[in-house]
This record gives structure tokens, C-alpha cells and sequence, in this order.
């Protein structure tokens, strides 16, 4: 049996793509096979770097005789012997995963010098000064990427020169100076490591490799896959590569170029260039690189054949490229293609243009669009170029981001907003008492909570920001402060926080505007062609709808009825009504609710007329509306309280439940919806689509009762045609999903609860403790209340849908957990044959993407 290959030269052709070659030695043999002009060189596959890291950091056997083979070839090619001291072959080892992850691991340049190399390199080219710049730039990077020297270390000791020198620049030290350079580098790496930097070019070279390897596992690295929802398990390749040098002289340089502008996605040049310098002096920026127009007026036929190149790299992978490239001697040389990084608006703008250029079709550029990216669109941004120190990190509970001054309770909040000033309302943790702070602060601040928590629910909705479970933030009430990690600021100081990442910045940031624009609405209608799922949006108010339907919402699939109970001017009625000592009493103070409720309702069915609307009834324990018992106004009140209160009232009396044992409050509630849906209907000549949805159900009998109850009431007011339901959110309610069936013309999953009845998960009490160690320790890939888990979750929601449509085949199926809008979950939901998705307001752009997705 043969020996397994770890090692394919540029000119091979190879089966395994990126996966095998990485995302930059698979660029680089496509580049050659296509004819660019591009260095020789050899890729060490990702099969090499995962039997390393399998095999206890141990090279794989034969890879040493492998790419000594290897090397070989490449003198042929080149005309030079890799350790040869009159005229080297030097050569640079790059890392290149499958997925591309700029910057997160490691590049040596310049292997092959050592102290006699160096001479013959200067003599052979007649330039002194390159060949010790070349050596002391090959000391420093195997220093720091081999033996983990400080970069510090030597990068003061060249800034040190330059003072001695009275120069500004490192092109600006001749060669009397690099070769002293030479000298204090190899002190630096003696004194570090304990031995003389390796003269043996083999050495260099197998010990680089080794490093390259060991970058995949570092800390910047594990953190990027984290972000980025990269495997752990691929590896990265090593590219060997004939070195060419932009550090020659003035006619040399190197820079990085892209095919369209990666901020904005416009056609154009954009990119940089630096004149005497080697490719990391762009990408560190050792040197304030200059636009790449620069190289035009210098390098006149390089820069030609560069804008050649570039055309014909776009044209040949049909996506914006980002290239790496060194001008040598005037004679150009592509070191890297790959798809270029961009941002959520240059995404949108490439994709439509490239489409109307004849590049892609309307297929390719919808599964262009990460659906996540487009967030970015749909809220302010920290301005990418802006300069900010993070003081603290909490979760990124809603994306987009928001300076102002800190407030501390909701009533100061809503009184500075409405006075026109931008403020972060800062919290322990928000409850529905202070929706009227959340509506005017510009976002959130809290200590305590979750992805899911209040604040974050209610934020996201509401598109603005939130960062929530920020463990460094400390609130003292009485003194009006808060402490950030170690820094005491006061109330008025200013914030900003970025709730995409669950940055906390103090002072003001400057912020860059939302940008929907005509380019994103051409790839939804597009996208909305194919999809099979319906996108709703969980919407709580007028406003919220109108928003929704904006977004191209196709109706409401949530809209939660206790978030209306909180407003200022009916909160005091709701507490009379919980106050009340008998029936009689409820049904006094339901009855001044009444009308309000049904304004409530006419104004959402107005805002989505001739779409469903799922209204939910009262859902949270009663204790949520009264306050504190020290706050209680009276001993009445304060014995009400002590009654109500519950050991773990989410799951107590709440949901149906409540209907049940009051249902006077079900009965006020259904009541309002079908009369605003009259109304409606005799306002604008069109009935709304009405469907009263039911919580927390978990037995037939509850549906029954509860479904009797609303036909009741609603033959009592001559309602049109609607449809009752309820919410999936129990583990027994999938189970029993045949059952429930009976009694319900549509199920809706409730994923947020029932992530935490079927994990045992309290969302407030897991996120920020327990759930947070989990996600860091690898216990869980994903966070349960961010992405579906399909495995346990998923399964339960199986159950339901098979069992729910063997009693109904007709069952209509939604779901509207915060899940609805994320894109993995609505692959899934799409999977299971749900009829739509629903999710907030904000999000329903990104649900509408992803679903198109799933189904092409």
C-alpha cells in the first residue's frame, strides 16, 4: 500500500480543493495552472496538519523525505539550491485554512538566510542593503512565530535605531545600518531562547512548518472559529513558496488589491501599495501604505498587468477577490486570491451587479448572502474607522449599536429621551415596569440577563441595541453610579455599546447609519420567488407592525398581549382589576380595559390589513404587574402580593392557566379582538385575518375548555371568520400533539420556553453563568436560546408537527421563538414543513433570505 501524499506542487493537479489544498494553495495552483504569473512553490495539505495534531504534535512519517522531494523540484524550476551560500533559493512559509481567516495564523518570509547566505545574496544581487534587510526581517518573524520572541522586543530595537538615526522610516536606514540591525536581532533571540539563531536552512524550514501547524491552535484562532462558526477539526495547509522581493529597491513593492470595494461593494480600484517593502509592512501596518493608484505613476507596466489580472481573476471565480501581490525588479508576481471579506452593504451591491453584469445568476447571488450580515443593514454600526478601547464585554443581546448619556431608571429615561436627548437606560436587569424607559433610551445596559431575557426580547423588537449579562458592571442606585470593570462614571456620563459584539465603550463612538437600500430589496424579491416559507413578525404595537410590513412581513405571527397591559396610563387599572377581592371586582375594572384593549388591536390590524394576525392572551403571572412589596401602597396590596408570589413562577400560574381560573380576563380579551376586527372591517371594507392563540397549553382539556370559551364569546359579538390555536411550548404538549389537535386550528412553537422546559434551562439563570462556561468549555457547540437545538428541541417540534397533522393534515404550523429569525433555525423549520416563521420585526429581511435559501 502506498505511503499517504501529504505534498502537491502548484503545477499538480490535485482532487481535494480547498478542503485538502486550503483556501490559499489552492488560489495559488489555480493561478498558475490559469497562467498568472506566480511564484513556484509546493502545498503541505490539511490532511498533514490534522495527522499532526492527532499524533501528539508530531510530524507525519515520510513528510520530511516528502518535501525534501519537493525542494528539489523547486531548484529546477528556480535555478537555485535552497541552502546554497553564494546565491540561495529563499523561500516563505504561509498558512492557508479552507475557510479564510485573515490574519488569525502565521507567515515567515526570507527562510534560507543564514549568516554566510546572507553575503552571497548581496553580492549576487549587488544590493547589500536588501539582503540585510531581508536577514533581519527573517530573524525577527522566526523569533516571534517559531520561539514566541515579544514582538515588542525587536520592534524597539528598530525603533530605537531609527531615533539614533534621526530617520522616520525603515527605508530610510542603509545597510551599515541593517547589518548593526543584524547584529542586536540575534542577541534579542539568544538572550529569549538560550541558543544562536539556526544556520541550518532545513532546520528553519521544518521548525517553521511546525509553527504554521501550531498556529491553528492558537488562542486568536480558536477565538475566530468561535466567531465565525468554523469546525475545529479541518486544519490549515502550509504553502513553501519561492520567495520574490518587494524590498529590492524603488522599483519593487508590494500591496493588497480587490476587485470592488469592499466596504461598499462599488466597481473600481481600491487598494494599497508601498514602494520598497515586503508583504506584512502592508497588512501590519508597519508603513502608512499609499493608494494603489500610486503604483500606476511608479510602476506603469506592473500596474498595467495587475489591473489585467485582476479582471481576469474576477471573471474566472465569478466573485470579488481580494489579492496579494509583489512587484519585483518591475515584474510582477500574485501571491494570494481568495473571496474578498466584505461588509453586509458591499455583499448586496456586488451580488445585484454581478448578476446584471451576466457574472452569476439570481440563484448564486441569493446564497451569496450570509443572512446573519444583514443585521449590519438594519442598524447603526460602530463606525469601522473610529478608534475605541472596549472597557467591558457583555451579550450580544440586539444588534447595532448607540451612544448617549447613562440614565438609571426608566422614568429618568423616558423623560430625558422625550426631551430629545440620546440615552443608555443602565440596569440591573429591565422588567415590563420600565417599557417606558426602553421606548425612548437610544439602548440598553444590564447586568444581569440573557439573549432572551426582557431587555433583549424587547430591544431586538424594538431594533435597537442591547447589551445584556455585563458581569463587570456594578450599579450603585443611592450614589446615582455605576463601575465598568475598575472606572466609576456617573449618570450623564456617556456610553456606547455595541450590541452585534457586547462591546461596552466609554465616551462617544462615532456610528454609521442603517442602509436598506434598493440593492437589498432586489435580492429579497428575488429570494422571495423561491421560498416556500412565510415570514411573520412578532409585533406588539401599531408601530412595530407598520415597521414589520415595511421589512416585507407577510402578517404577524406573535403579538403579545401583556406588553400593552404595561403602559403608564392602564397599568393602575390592570392592578385594580389583580387587586380585586371577587369576580365582580375583576369584572369592574376588565370592563374600563376593554375599550383600550380594542384601540390596542384596531391598530394593528390596521397596519396589517389583509394579513394574519396571532394575537396571544395573557401569558405572565399576575405578580409581574404589581410592584415590589416594599413599593406596595398599601397592606392590602402588600397581602395580595405575598399571595401571588410563586417559588419559580415560569412555571406557575400563568399561560392558560390564568385563563382558566380567571377566565373573565380571556373573555375581556376575545371580546376586543373581534370587535377592533369589526371595526376594522367596517372602516376599510376588508376583514382581518384574526387568529387567537392560547399559551402554555399542555393537555386537551385545557385547549377544550379555553376553545369553548372563545367560540362562546365570540358568537356573543357575531364575529367573521377566525381561527384559535395554540402555543407549543411544552415537551408534553409535543408528545401529545395528536391529541391537542382536536381542539386547535393551528399550533405556533413558542421555541423560547420550550428550549427551557425541555432542557431544565432557567434562560436568566444559564446565560452569563453556567450556559456561558458550557459554550467556552465545549460542553455545547451553540447557545440553545440563539440557535435551535435540533438534536433535543428540534426533535420534540418532529414529534409535534408529525403527530399535530395526522389529527389535521390541514394543521397550520408557525413558530415564533426569538429562533424564528435565525437563519440555521429557519433551515430547520423549512425542513420540518412549518407553513412560516415568525421573528422580530428587525429580522424578518434576514428570515426572508434564509428561507429562500433553504429552499434552493
Amino acid at each position: 500500500m502506498p505511503a499517504e501524499r501529504y505534498i502537491y506542487d502548484f503545477d499538480e493537479p490535485s482532487d481535494g480543493g480547498a478542503e485538502l489544498l486550503g483556501g490559499k494553495g489552492i488560489g495559488l495552483a489555480e493561478m498558475t495552472q490559469l497562467g498568472v504569473p506566480v511564484p513556484a512553490g509546493f502545498t503541505i495539505t490539511t490532511d498533514a496538519c490534522r495527522a499532526y495534531m492527532s499524533n501528539g504534535k508530531a510530524l507525519p512519517d515520510g513528510l520530511d523525505r516528502e518535501v525534501g522531494e519537493h525542494l528539489r523540484v523547486l531548484e529546477e524550476k528556480t535555478g537555485k539550491r535552497f541552502g546554497d551560500d553564494s546565491d540561495p533559493l529563499l523561500v516563505s512559509v504561509r498558512s492557508g485554512a479552507a475557510v479564510s481567516m485573515p490574519g488569525m495564523m502565521d507567515t515567515i518570509l526570507n527562510l534560507g538566510l543564514n549568516d554566510e547566505a546572507v553575503d552571497g545574496l548581496a553580492r549576487a544581487t549587488g544590493n547589500q542593503r536588501f539582503a540585510y534587510d531581508s536577514y533581519r526581517r527573517l530573524i525577527q518573524m522566526y523569533g516571534e512565530v517559531v520561539e514566541g520572541i515579544q514582538a515588542s522586543r525587536f520592534e524597539d530595537a528598530l525603533a530605537d535605531l531609527k531615533r539614533a538615526k534621526g530617520v522616520q522610516h525603515d527605508t530610510d536606514l542603509d545597510a551599515d545600518d541593517l547589518q548593526g540591525l543584524i547584529g542586536v536581532f540575534t542577541t534579542i533571540y539568544k538572550e529569549a531562547t538560550g541558543h544562536e539563531f539556526p544556520q541550518d536552512p532545513n532546520e528553519q524550514l521544518a521548525r517553521a512548518v511546525r509553527a504554521v501547524f501550531d498556529s491553528w491552535e492558537s488562542p486568536r484562532a480558536q477565538v475566530y472559529r468561535s466567531t465565525y462558526d468554523i469546525p475545529d477539526d479541518l486544519g490549515t495547509a502550509v504553502n513553501v513558496v519561492q520567495m520574490v522581493f518587494g524590498n529590492k529597491g524603488d522599483d519593487s513593492g508590494t500591496g493588497v488589491a480587490f476587485t470592488r470595494d469592499p466596504s461598499t461593494g462599488e466597481q473600481g480600484l481600491y487598494g494599497e501599495f508601498l514602494a520598497n517593502a515586503q508583504g506584512e509592512d502592508v497588512v501590519a501596518g508597519i508603513r502608512t501604505p499609499q493608494p494603489l493608484t500610486a503604483m500606476e505613476r511608479k510602476l506603469p507596466r506592473a500596474f498595467e498587468q495587475l489591473l489585467a489580472t485582476m479582471r481576469r481573476l474576477e471573471q474566472h471565480y465569478r466573485d470579488m477577490q481580494d489579492i496579494e501581490f509583489t512587484v519585483e525588479d518591475e515584474n510582477l508576481y500574485l501571491l494570494q486570491t481568495r473571496s474578498a471579506k466584505r461588509t453586509a452593504a458591499a455583499a448586496v451591491k456586488a451580488a445585484v451587479d454581478m448578476v446584471e453584469e451576466g457574472l452569476i445568476s439570481r440563484e448564486e447571488a441569493i446564497a451569496r448572502i450570509d443572512p446573519s450580515q444583514l443585521e449590519q443593514l438594519l442598524h447603526p454600526m460602530i463606525d469601522p474607522t473610529a478608534d475605541w478601547e472596549v472597557a467591558a464585554k457583555g451579550l450580544n443581546a440586539s444588534p447595532g449599536a448607540a451612544s448617549g448619556k447613562i440614565v438609571l431608571d426608566a422614568d429618568t429615561a423616558e423623560q430625558r429621551g422625550k426631551a430629545g436627548e440620546s440615552v443608555i437606560l443602565v440596569r440591573w436587569e429591565t422588567t415590563p415596569d420600565d417599557i417606558h424607559g426602553l421606548v425612548q433610551a437610544a439602548g440598553v445596559l444590564t447586568a444581569h440577563g440573557g439573549m432572551t431575557s426582557h431587555a433583549a426580547v424587547v430591544a431586538r423588537g424594538m431594533g435597537k441595541p442591547c447589551v445584556a449579562g455585563c458581569e463587570a458592571l456594578s450599579i450603585d442606585v443611592d450614589r446615582r453610579t455605576i463601575t465598568l470593570a475598575d472606572r466609576e462614571l456617573k449618570e450623564g456620563d456617556t456610553l456606547t455599546i455595541d450590541g452585534a459584539t457586547g462591546s461596552v465603550i466609554i465616551g462617544d463612538v462615532p456610528l454609521v447609519s442603517p442602509q436598506v437600500n434598493d440593492d437589498l430589496e432586489t435580492i429579497l424579491e428575488w429570494g422571495d420567488e423561491h421560498r416556500r416559507l412565510r415570514v411573520r413578525a412578532n409585533a406588539d404595537t401599531p408601530e412595530d407592525a407598520a415597521k414589520a410590513r415595511e421589512f416585507g412581513a407577510e402578517g404577524i405571527g406573535l403579538c403579545r398581549t401583556e406588553h400593552m397591559f404595561m403602559a403608564q396610563d392602564r397599568l393602575p387599572v390592570v392592578q385594580q382589576m389583580i387587586m380585586a377581592e371577587d369576580e365582580k371586582g375583576r369584572r369592574t375594572a376588565l370592563d374600563r380595559l376593554l375599550p383600550i384593549q380594542q384601540a390596542d388591536f384596531e391598530g394593528i390590524f390596521e397596519a396589517m390589513t389583509g394579513l394574519p394576525v396571532t394575537i396571544r392572551l395573557l401569558d405572565p403571572p399576575l405578580h409581574e404587574f404589581l410592584p415590589d412589596e416594599e413599593h406596595a401602597t398599601d397592606d392590602r396590596m402588600r397581602r395580595r402580593i405575598r399571595a401571588l408570589r410563586e417559588a419559580n413562577p415560569m412555571l406557575g400560574t400563568r399561560g392558560c392557566r390564568l385563563g382558566l381560573q380567571w377566565p373573565e380576563i380571556y373573555e375581556m380579551q376575545v371580546r376586543a379582538i373581534v370587535r377592533a376586527a369589526r371595526a376594522v372591517e367596517e372602516r376599510t371594507g376588508e376583514a382581518p385575518l384574526v387568529e387567537i392563540m392560547h399559551p402554555l397549553v399542555g393537555f386537551e382539556e385545557e385547549l377544550r375548555r379555553l376553545r369553548e370559551l372563545t367560540v362562546r364569546v365570540a358568537e356573543e359579538e357575531n364575529a367573521g371568520d377566525y381561527l384559535c390555536g395554540t402555543m407549543i411550548e411544552l415537551p408534553r404538549a409535543c408528545i401529545r400533539a395528536d391529541e391537542i389537535a382536536e381542539q386547535a386550528d393551528f399550533f405556533s412553537f413558542g421555541t423560547n420556553d420550550l428550549t427551557q422546559t425541555a432542557l431544565g434551562f432557567s434562560r436568566d439563570d444559564a446565560e452569563g453563568k453556567f450556559l456561558t462556561f458550557y459554550l467556552e468549555d465545549g460542553v455545547l457547540e451553540k447557545n440553545p436560546f440563539e440557535t435551535l437545538d435540533q438534536g433535543g428541541v428540534g426533535e420534540l417540534m418532529r414529534i409535534a408537527v408529525e403527530r399535530g397533522r395526522s389529527t389535521k393534515s390541514d394543521l397550520k404550523l408557525g413558530i415564533c421563538g426569538e429562533h424564528g429569525g435565525e437563519p440555521k433555525s429557519v433551515a430547520f423549520c423549512h425542513e420540518l414543513g412549518l407553513d412560516y416563521v415568525s421573528c422580530s420585526p428587525y429580522r424578518v429581511p434576514l428570515a426572508r433570505l434564509a428561507a429562500a435559501q433553504a429552499a434552493l
